[in-house]
């Protein structure tokens, strides 16, 4: 975007990490261990004008099912409270009570509106909501001077403020790198589960929509496909949704290239918890298990020194393996920078064109000691190991410490993917199905730039990607960093416009890729019509009912300002009518009544 789309990163300050400290200093109640940091001194940004609205909200919050908590691994599950009292509730700040108290004026809003798909066939398209004139709204660098530093007591947070709506006249482009990152809807759901609302810089809007798989159809050729869709929106009259779907070429496990994994093991004292180093060795395990018999195995481990704990092992070799994860407990500091390093050198004496080296880190992102402690000065040091095409994932552990920003920014700049596991059946989708399964990247650096048409749009904004904003000269500026698409992975982004009524196009998506090992990325353009917007809700396909839910809700429960007055019941309403036999999406459904009973429980100063 222009320079005023530069994404704004946000430190905390220690002044409201001590107003934090000292709300909680007053609580009756003792948080359990997983929660400590998370408790009620841990508001929201205050916004007077801003509550998130739950018409017939639940009055008492009902216990989300976890379909992992009869797993006969014990060790996924978080450490028991230590009294009876129940997990304490953020308390909403006076502003919020108050604006929750009130009756908000009702708005009419679209029943039945819906988003759209690309090859629409004849009658696709419909009667489209003509926007009025733009309200006034403040320009995005008046926005970001008005940037608020935010805490979280215990737990580490980038802030980034969402994005605003932008006037097509002024900048009709929105330019952004791919992201396939889904750490931040299992931490969100770690919350709930946990009976609180996760704080709102933990949210990040696409990690919760590409958490879920949806059904593009893959490609014939070529490294993927563009599925165009469009509707109205149900949660304002004068608003469309319009998503952006990519499906990444299918690759089966017996046709990838083998596979070295360097797995980079946090052994600290910070990670003797039994949600965190015993279900990080046994997703290591799980991991090993759907390895192919090419594919080979390193171990490193780091706390207050780093240590060789296993070379170069087939990944056959699982008795080997098993006796080497075996033998690690957790004690010491962390001294992460320099496990990084050591787990690149080794990683890459294997990559190559025919073989996919990868580096894991399994932390909870807590580097204490060492002499890089920030993610810019990790990277820095391993950055010609990059370059050389090693890539990076980060999988997070546990609460009460965890640098969920750096677990973010690693996987960000190390050209690869961040994920959180919070219980074993996590455990069991990331290591058995997302690492081993999309381990080979079909395209790289991979960057979108949406072009909309002034004559039929008004207005825009891109729902999430904050931290993936990309500046529009650097578009075709191939020396420019983006995201990597795995084998099989889907990216899925949404816009939320303002139309004119106008029947001409309304945008083009162009979307910009290199090959695996290539240095010259090609383009191609996709146009957004009419025949893409369908004319209600009810007549989107269900997979983009369940995005726009999932966008929704992410932007309800993270106080974007666009989502002012936005109610969870039209979320999850939303959601309910695409759910299917899809078991993560009836998940998040009971996640949405969760919160909704949460809010509730809130406004009324519980």
């Amino acid at each position: 975007m222009s320079a005023f789309f530069s994404k704004r990163r946000v430190s905390f300050l220690s002044g409201a990490l001590l107003s934090a400290s000292l709300v909680a200093a007053c609580s009756t109640s003792r948080a359990p261990p997983e929660t400590q940091g998370l408790t009620q001194a841990e508001a929201r940004p205050s916004r007077a004008n801003y509550a998130p609205r739950d018409d017939a909200a639940p009055t008492t919050p009902a216990p989300v099912e976890d379909e992992s908590a009869n797993s006969a691994v014990a060790l996924a599950a978080p450490p028991p409270p230590e009294s009876a009292a129940p997990a304490p509730q953020r308390r909403a700040t006076p502003a919020q009570q108050q604006a929750m108290g009130k009756a908000m004026p009702a708005k009419p809003m679209a029943s039945g509106v819906a988003l759209g798909s690309m090859g629409v066939g004849p009658g696709g398209g419909g009667a489209m909501a003509v926007a009025p004139a733009p309200m006034a709204e403040k320009s995005k660098k008046e926005m970001q001077a008005e940037d608020k530093s935010l805490t979280e007591a215990g737990n580490t947070f980038e802030a980034y403020k969402p994005n605003a709506f932008t006037e097509t006249t002024k900048d009709a482009l929105s330019t952004f790198a791919a992201d396939v990152d889904t750490a931040s809807y299992s931490m969100a759901r770690r919350y709930l589960q946990n009976g609180q609302l996760p704080p709102t810089h933990a949210v990040r809007v696409e990690e919760f929509v590409n958490y879920f798989k949806y059904r593009y159809t893959p490609p014939e050729e070529g490294a993927f496909t563009v599925h165009l869709e469009g509707a109205p929106s149900p949660f304002n009259a004068r608003r469309h949704f319009v998503r952006v779907g990519v499906q990444g070429k299918v690759v089966s496990r017996s046709q990838r290239k083998p596979a070295h994994l360097v797995f980079l093991v946090d052994t600290s004292g910070s990670m003797a918890s039994s949600d965190k180093l015993p279900l990080a060795l046994e997703s290591i395990k799980i991991a090993v298990k759907n390895l192919n018999e090419n594919d080979t195995v390193a171990l490193v481990t780091y706390a207050g020194s780093t240590k060789d704990v296993l070379p170069p092992t087939p990944a056959t070799d699982v008795k080997k393996i098993h006796a080497a994860l075996d033998t690690l407990a957790a004690g010491g500091g962390t001294a992460m920078g320099s496990g990084m390093e050591t787990a690149y050198k080794h990683a890459v004496k294997k990559a190559s064109g025919s073989v996919v080296s990868r580096v894991v880190v399994l932390t909870d992102g807590d580097a204490n000691i060492g002499p890089n402690l920030s993610a810019k000065d990790m990277l820095a040091s391993v950055q010609r190991y990059v370059s050389e095409g090693v890539t990076l994932t980060t999988v997070g552990f546990g609460m009460g410490n965890y640098h969920d920003s750096l677990m973010e920014q690693l996987a960000d700049k190390g050209n690869g993917n961040s994920f959180y596991v919070d219980s074993m059946k996590e455990a069991r989708k990331v290591f058995e199905t997302q690492l081993t399964g999309t381990l080979e990247v079909i395209a790289k650096d991979v960057k979108f730039q949406v072009e909309f048409n002034p004559k039929a749009v008004n207005r825009y904004r891109l729902m999430g990607y904050e931290n993936r904003d990309i500046a529009d000269k650097d578009f075709r500026d191939d020396k420019v960093d983006a995201g990597e698409i795995g084998a099989g992975h889907t990216v899925t982004a949404l816009y939320e416009v303002e139309l004119t009524g106008e029947s001409q196009e309304l945008a083009t998506v162009r979307i910009r890729a290199k090959a695996p090992n290539g240095t010259e990325a090609k383009e191609q353009a996709f146009p957004l019509t009419h025949a893409n917007m369908k004319a209600s809700m009810e007549a989107a396909s269900s997979d983009f009912r369940f995005a726009a839910a999932v966008a929704a809700t992410a932007d309800i429960l993270r106080a974007a300002p666009a989502a002012e007055g936005w109610s969870l019941a039209t979320a999850q309403k939303l959601a309910e009518g695409a759910v299917g036999s899809d078991t993560e999406r009836t998940e998040f459904v009971k996640l949405i009544g969760q919160a909704r009973a949460l809010t509730s429980a809130s406004a009324r100063g519980r």
